[in-house]
């Protein structure tokens, strides 16, 4: 497996997991207010997931999409949507390492003025973003009482997989 691969694989499993124990708390669990970052649990994986959502579609040239509104972020919706969002965000990653990408510049419209971004920078920007927020995710569910929580490291998620 070559690096992107491996930090594709383990960034969605990742964060996979950490839903997945997010939302055996329940709904209302995923609304406790924490002083930290996006202040629940719902909206720091909305937040997570809209950015993949948001850099793929710009990787692939297509305008971003629109963020779902309230009552679109059931703990299933969020599933369902981190694994879309994955899928597109692979294969855009996938495609630019396969043509050789990486040094290229596109150019980011969101912002104002206009951005030249790299695909490397901007592919290495949405995985270092979930990070940061898993490890706030990490110390929300630890205040809402989760005992049990995976380390989440890159080399735990590759040991999982050679057993």
């Amino acid at each position: 497996m070559d690096l992107l691969d491996t930090l594709l694989g383990h960034d969605q499993a990742a964060s996979e997991e950490l839903l997945s124990i997010a939302r055996g708390l329940g709904e209302s669990s995923l609304d406790q207010e924490v002083d930290i970052g996006h202040r629940t649990l719902r909206a720091t994986f909305d937040h997570m997931i809209w950015n993949i959502e948001a850099w793929s579609d710009q990787l692939v040239g297509h305008p971003v999409r629109g963020r779902p509104g309230q009552g679109e972020t059931t703990g299933a919706q969020l599933s369902r949507r981190l694994r879309a969002a994955y899928r597109g965000f692979a294969d855009a990653a996938r495609s630019i390492r396969d043509r050789g990408a990486w040094d290229e510049l596109w150019t980011d419209r969101s912002c104002s003025p206009p951005v030249q971004r790299s695909y490397s920078a901007t592919v290495g920007h949405v995985i270092t973003h979930s990070m940061h927020h898993r490890a706030q995710i990490l110390f929300m569910l630890r205040l809402l009482g989760v005992s049990r929580l995976p380390e989440g490291d890159v080399l735990g998620w590759a040991r999982g997989l050679a057993e």
